[in-house]
């Protein structure tokens, strides 16, 4: 007999029990997806995770034996012999529906699905510390191109300027030079 106290039905080799069938959550809680189940001898439970049309294997044991966790989820899930699963820091990609289906040696199968809805207010206020080294690492490029770009700016009127000054210097020494001409010529008509 399984971890639960009752037998199966009559004519039924494996039964279930979803406690809990709707969980809302938090984001960055941790959940627990309830379950029961009875039969004979010792059941292969598995839990996939149904979203946004597709579906994935999350993880698939026989109680008293290692689970077998996806890589999405290792470290964040915990297995029950009960067939239970807890989802650690649950996040919003975590939302869907939850399929948990228990196989007896024989067989014999039964499935039941749990909804999970997660909010994201307490997303706002735990940041996962690599989405903020991402963030400051593209503010730190983007000070160094503006500093990049600061820097080529202020080269080009330090040159402008330079240029404008030489230009000014020698239109001044033109002035200079058809003055003095000028000078020379009426010295010259007197």
């Amino acid at each position: 007999m399984g971890p639960s106290s009752r037998a199966p039905p009559a004519g039924q080799a494996v039964s279930l029990y979803i406690p809990q069938p709707a969980i809302n959550a938090s984001a960055a809680e941790d959940v627990l997806l309830s379950v029961g189940y009875a039969c004979e001898g010792v059941p292969t439970i598995e839990w996939r995770h149904a979203a946004r049309g597709s579906q994935r294997t999350i993880v698939a044991w026989a109680p008293g034996a290692p689970a077998n966790v996806s890589r999405s989820h290792r470290g964040r899930v915990c297995t029950f012999d009960n067939g239970s699963l807890q989802l650690l820091g649950v996040g919003l990609p975590d939302a869907g529906y939850y399929v948990v289906t228990v196989t007896e040696h024989r067989g014999d199968s039964r499935l039941g699905t749990i909804a999970l809805q997660v909010s994201g207010a307490a997303l706002q206020r735990r940041c996962p510390p690599e989405v903020l080294y991402e963030d400051l690492h593209f503010v730190a490029v983007f000070l160094a191109l503006l500093a990049a770009v600061a820097a080529v700016l202020v080269s080009l009127l330090w040159v402008c300027h330079r240029c404008a000054y030489k230009l000014q210097a020698g239109r001044r020494h033109k002035l200079a030079d058809s003055a003095a001409e000028e000078l020379e010529l009426q010295d010259v008509d007197c």
